[in-house]
């Protein structure tokens, strides 16, 4: 989903309490409650960086600029524009990396903002509004001045003519948008909508020119054949279009001594090269030209890293530990189908996977496979529903499965060594029976007007064929006539747009602090868009949904959170695939990291550093080109 929608986590053991005040002062808005004025938001807690902190606690403050980093983008056909907020067209990776937001984040503090654009930003203690202060430092690359008129026009052009998710969530949200002068904006939220996170989701909202979009009749619905303008440290400055695109590090950047930017933007270059398929890009790497790898393959990372370039010393392989949410990925069902409109139809099909073979013979026993929504998180559901569960879903029963009352939290069976699990077989065959599927000519399966039961796996991944190839074979022998649809990544991204497939993969892991953008993918609203995949239209979900955002401490956080992950593993909406608690990563031994990596961040394009002298003696050795 291409929408700027932000994430916001809640580390676990800690309280889900209102923001502490910085610099609490009475002041004339609407009212006259308290009113917060600060340099930051929290979600959770208290802001742990003072006003006047210098740095953030992860970053090397001395790191030198310079240099350059090159990754890839394999699997992937082409890129055609540069507009990064409508599906039509296919924009380059780097085209929202000029753009800035009122707010940036603490890596290290998931559920932490500070004054990005923003000088300070104050609201009352009821959440009903935010003004944001901005710097009058702030200049667009153009030149011009950002204003509280360009805050404005960004967040109406994306509430109108961003992608289907972002237009919904902003309405749903936000309710007014004012410039108050040159340099103050206010936001008022819709009454009713929860007021947790709303103060943070303005806050992440990106920053356009509106003199840009003017004066080169842009409109944020069509594609663009050039980069925007925007105010961050970066400018798109060079493009082969589908082959490569690069950023360049701006001299006159008006940000590079903000305590939230000291130790971050390193680079003078950063480039992603585009390639047809994964071994094309793993080559490109072996042979030096591109230089930073994160390795996304099992076989790969456990047998291809013995090439020349390792072996010479030129190449680092590192593993470090991922402490990010879990992605969840996994294959979606398309409810939109009506096959798949009976759950036992989907469990079935979930139950052929046969998670341990894969694992053992294909993945060197290196990935763990995932049951929840949240995955590792204090979030995920387990066992029986408690008794504050049982309060949010007595209500709703009409609406959920029977065995989100009746039966412990939904784990998918890990599967056997065996290449066919035989007691999977006979389970998935009797659900099949009981929907009315039944085996008939030729072996298949076939409903009481004679379709046969066709599933089509929608992939454009040659590396995923060989997990998906055995497990088709493990449907057909249940009657399923199972099929791996290879077609291109754009053919992919058009089909998944038009709702033009049976099951696709996506990644459905959900934030620690799940709030708005939980809406979009499972949302009843959102079931006709892009972003809700699966066509999801449940008023149980909704409401469920509803409570976790109400939840005003980690109590009731835990308790909603679920009540819906136990809800939506009951429904069978996804076959969960497989996860990793690391990252794998090879790169060419001319970068260096902080010693101690934040909790949420890999940060290589953020706040690791080049090495220039390493760089001359790999070069010197002919390990780049």
């Amino acid at each position: 989903m291409r929408a700027f929608l932000p994430v916001f986590a809640v580390m676990a053991g800690v309280s889900l309490q209102p923001a502490a005040a910085q610099e609490t002062t009475l002041t004339p808005q609407d009212s006259d409650d308290a009113v917060t004025v600060s340099h930051g938001y929290a979600i959770i807690g208290d802001l742990k960086l003072p006003a006047d902190f210098k740095h953030l606690p992860y970053v090397n403050p001395e790191a030198p600029k310079g240099g350059y980093i090159v990754e890839s983008v394999p699997n992937t056909s082409n890129f055609d524009n540069f507009n990064p907020f409508t599906f039509k067209g296919r924009p380059a990776v780097f085209s929202a990396q000029m753009l800035e937001t009122l707010m940036g984040r603490d890596s290290s503090d998931f559920g932490a903002s500070y004054c990005l654009l923003c000088e300070t930003l104050e609201y009352p203690e009821s959440r009903d509004w935010v003004i944001f202060h901005l710097r009058p430092e702030a200049r667009f690359a153009s030149g011009n001045p950002v204003t509280a008129d360009d805050v404005v026009f960004s967040v109406e052009a994306m509430r109108d003519d961003g992608s289907t998710g972002t237009r919904l969530s902003i309405q749903q949200q936000i309710a007014k948008v004012e410039a108050i002068d040159d340099l103050s904006v206010k936001f008022s939220f819709v009454e009713g909508y929860p007021r947790r996170e709303v103060v943070s989701f303005v806050g992440g909202l990106p920053i356009m020119s509106r003199a840009d979009f003017e004066e080169r009749g842009l409109g944020l619905d069509e594609t663009m054949d050039k980069p925007l303008i925007g105010s961050g440290p970066y400018a798109l400055t060079g493009w082969s279009m589908g082959r490569w695109v690069e950023v360049t590090r701006r001299d006159d950047y008006w940000g590079a001594d903000l305590p939230l930017n000291i130790g971050r933007n390193n680079f003078d270059r950063m480039r992603y090269e585009y390639f047809a398929d994964y071994d094309a890009a793993f080559q490109a790497f072996t042979a030096g030209e591109y230089t930073f790898r994160r390795e996304n393959s099992s076989i790969k990372w456990a047998t291809a890293y013995d090439f020349p370039a390792q072996d010479k010393g030129w190449v680092k392989v590192e593993t470090m530990p991922d402490n990010g949410s879990v992605s969840g990925q996994a294959w979606v069902f398309n409810l939109r189908r009506e096959k798949f409109q009976d759950a036992r139809v989907r469990h079935a099909i979930g139950l052929m996977f046969n998670f341990q073979w894969i694992n053992d013979k294909m993945f060197y026993g290196l990935y763990a496979r995932p049951d929840s929504y949240w995955e590792n998180q204090p979030l995920e559901a387990e066992g029986m529903p408690t008794e504050g569960e049982l309060a949010l879903l007595e209500p709703l029963r009409a609406d959920l499965p029977d065995a989100v009352f009746t039966e412990e939290a939904y784990v998918w069976p890990v599967g056997n060594e065996q290449p066919r699990d035989r007691r999977a077989m006979r389970q998935a065959g009797a659900l099949l029976d009981e929907a009315g599927w039944t085996i008939g000519d030729g072996g298949m399966r076939r409903n009481a007007d004679g379709e046969v039961l066709s599933v089509e796996f929608l992939n454009d991944s040659v590396t995923l064929d060989r997990i998906l190839n055995p497990y088709i074979e493990s449907l057909r022998s249940i009657g399923i006539d199972a099929v791996n649809a290879r077609v291109d990544n754009a053919e992919l991204e058009s089909r998944e747009r038009a709702h033009d497939f049976d099951i696709t993969s996506a990644f459905m892991g959900q934030s620690p602090i799940p709030g708005a953008e939980m809406l979009p993918v499972f949302g009843s609203e959102f079931a006709t868009s892009e972003s809700n995949l699966i066509g999801l239209k449940n008023p149980a979900i909704d409401k469920l949904m509803k409570d976790v955002e109400h939840a005003q401490t980690q109590e009731e956080m835990e308790t909603a959170s679920r009540a819906l992950d136990r809800s939506l593993r009951a429904m069978f909406l996804t076959i969960p695939q497989w996860y990793n608690s690391d990252h794998w990563l090879a790169y060419y031994d001319m970068y260096a990291h902080p010693e101690e990596l934040p909790a949420f961040a890999l940060g290589q394009m953020d706040f690791w550093w080049f090495l220039p002298e390493r760089e001359a003696k790999l070069k010197a050795e002919g390990a780049l080109r």
